[in-house]
């Protein structure tokens, strides 16, 4: 299984969860799309294994409408992270 700390040290895999947390239900094409306009330079099956990653690692599910596949972001695993490490708001200067 894959550590959600390795897929997050990808920066494409960023990517993706970026723009999944403005929009669920993504298809592979839509987030293809939307990183080669961002300049992401990465092929669709280089994409489509990024997506393989992020999924074995719980950050986001699919699910299959026909022959479209749907990618939605998982947010719980970065919720563990945050039980693990609890960020200090007191503002520490």
């Amino acid at each position: 299984m894959t550590d959600v700390y390795r897929a997050l040290a990808d920066a494409t895999r960023r990517q993706i969860l970026d723009l999944l947390v403005g929009r669920d239900g993504v298809t592979l094409f839509e987030i293809c799309s939307r990183l080669a306009e961002s300049g992401t330079g990465s092929s669709r099956q280089a994409i489509s294994q990024h997506l393989g990653v992020l999924e074995e690692c719980g950050l986001i599910s699919t699910e299959r409408e026909g022959r479209t596949k749907l990618h939605w972001l998982n947010t719980a695993p970065l919720r563990e992270i945050t039980r693990r490490w609890p960020i200090d708001t007191r503002g520490t200067d």
